[in-house]
């Protein structure tokens, strides 16, 4: 499908039919476009970059790929078609028809969730605009964009609900999503994963691995939204974020590749021969893990949550994929909790499963990236070699719920502060371990060359060979 230039806003909310909708995103765009400029990626605005664009939710038919300079990007408003059969999956208001209109009695909640859910997109635009300069190939330099421009486009989202659905409180809101900004002392952004700092290609595939699966489960549950708008943004959300995470575990899979193939070659695991060859270590590697999943199982929230039991209870946010349980009010179900006890045990309770949302959609999320754990694992072991990877216990280095302020090993053994602090340098990147990774960060423009930490890809992007110029640099 074709593009349309022409058009200042695309969309298939039927924008024309509301010129006072349309006029107030026309007055929105110039400053989303002001922002792009001044904290988007740096140094690549009239780089030729082939990219995929939504022009509908059609299945045949939802992107277009070619190359663009990134502030003609044609971002746009795209919602999953509507289904005017459906019905509010779960909670108090189960089996009624949904809502096309934010009830007066949960505006200010959503409202809440929409900007908790659209302050995550321009931020992690702002933590990777210097990664550019750094890139390992332009494979993975069209990568970072591709991320960037949809991030961009989920803004956009977010932006038009905000807008269509909350009045003058919704344009303050959409205004101030421009105003804050990632590691900004005064006006940072709301979740602090999003004012975390990435300046190299590892903490990148990281961030796309751990931090986007989590936003991958945050819009599944609100997928479920009885507030219908809403569902049919994330639903279409879902389709672009499934190529922010593929960039984060074929990255980590590749540097894993790569590491591999040092290994094999030198005839040893010692990870200073390794470093010395240009690779990362798994040790290394092992420590990014550990710093990137505690960082992002925080985001999910306290395990035990009176908000997440009221979103439940109100069919604002569901379960990801609440087809799938055998019940859908939750009344009279528990969850077995465990927490410290404050004498340097562990205690166990039961709580009502409303509380435990948060917790039950975080087991969810912990067993999906199990699985490319072993996967990777299922790698290292083929190739010979007795490493694996561990995610770390949920216990370990938490600052939000039951175990913030706790001390936990990797393994979730509860230990003394003194001994965290003796052992942390063993669990997490130093900044000795930073100065090698970032030493290894010299950017390579050659189609089909790859910086010597990473392995190439398996194959192209849209059925392009790898050596395809992704970018062609101004």
């Amino acid at each position: 499908m074709a593009i349309d230039y022409q058009e200042r806003i695309p969309n298939n909310v039927d924008l024309s039919s509301d010129r006072s909708l349309q006029r107030a995103l026309e007055h929105w765009q110039p400053k989303f476009l002001e922002w792009w400029q001044g904290m988007g990626p740096t140094d690549f605005q009239s780089a030729d970059v082939y990219l995929r664009t939504a022009v509908s939710v059609d299945r045949k038919g939802w992107a277009s790929f070619g190359n663009v300079r990134m502030p003609d990007y044609r971002w746009g408003i795209f919602l999953a078609e509507r289904d005017q059969d459906r019905l509010i999956g779960f909670g108090d208001e189960y089996g009624k028809p949904v809502w096309q209109q934010a009830p007066g009695e949960h505006r200010s909640t959503l409202r809440r969730l929409i900007v908790t859910q659209g302050d995550t997109e321009p931020a992690s635009v702002e933590q990777q605009r210097l990664l550019g300069l750094t890139a390992p190939s332009l494979y993975d330099l069209r990568g970072l964009f591709q991320v960037n421009v949809e991030e961009g486009r989920h803004l956009w989202a977010m932006v038009y609900l905000l807008h269509a659905y909350f009045g003058r409180d919704g344009r303050e809101e959409a205004e101030e999503l421009l105003t804050r900004h990632s590691g900004d002392s005064d006006r940072p952004r709301i979740l602090g994963t999003f004012n975390e700092p990435i300046s190299d290609w590892l903490s990148f595939f990281m961030f796309t691995f751990f931090t986007d699966r989590d936003g991958k489960y945050q819009l599944m549950s609100l997928a479920e939204s009885g507030f219908d708008p809403l569902a049919r943004t994330c639903q279409f959300m879902l389709t672009e974020e499934a190529h922010h995470m593929f960039v984060g575990h074929t990255g980590l899979a590749r540097v894993t590749r790569r590491t591999l193939e040092v290994m094999d070659a030198l005839g040893t695991d010692d990870p200073e021969a390794i470093r010395r060859a240009g690779a990362i270590d798994l040790p290394t590697i092992q420590k990014y893990i550990n710093y990137w999943f505690s960082s992002a199982v925080d985001l999910f929230g306290s395990e035990s949550s009176s908000n997440a039991a009221l979103y439940f209870a109100a069919g604002l946010k569901g379960r990801p994929n609440e087809a799938r349980f055998d019940e859908h009010l939750a009344l009279d179900r528990t969850h077995g909790l465990e927490a410290p006890d404050g004498r340097g045990g562990v205690t166990r309770q039961d709580i009502p499963l409303r509380n435990a949302m948060n917790e039950a959609t975080r087991g969810a999320y912990v067993q999906e990236c199990q699985m490319f754990m072993d996967r990777w694992n299922d790698m290292i072991q083929q190739a010979g070699h007795g490493f694996r990877y561990r995610l770390p216990s949920l216990r370990f280095r938490r600052s939000i719920g039951v175990w913030a302020g706790a001390f936990a090993d990797p393994e979730g053994r509860l230990i003394t502060a003194e001994a965290f602090e003796a052992a942390r340098d063993a669990w997490l990147p130093t900044q000795a371990d930073r100065a090698f990774v970032h030493s290894l960060m010299q950017p390579v423009t050659e189609p089909g060359k790859m910086a010597a930490w990473i392995a190439p890809p398996e194959r192209g992007i849209n059925n392009l060979p790898v050596d395809h110029q992704y970018v062609r640099l101004a």
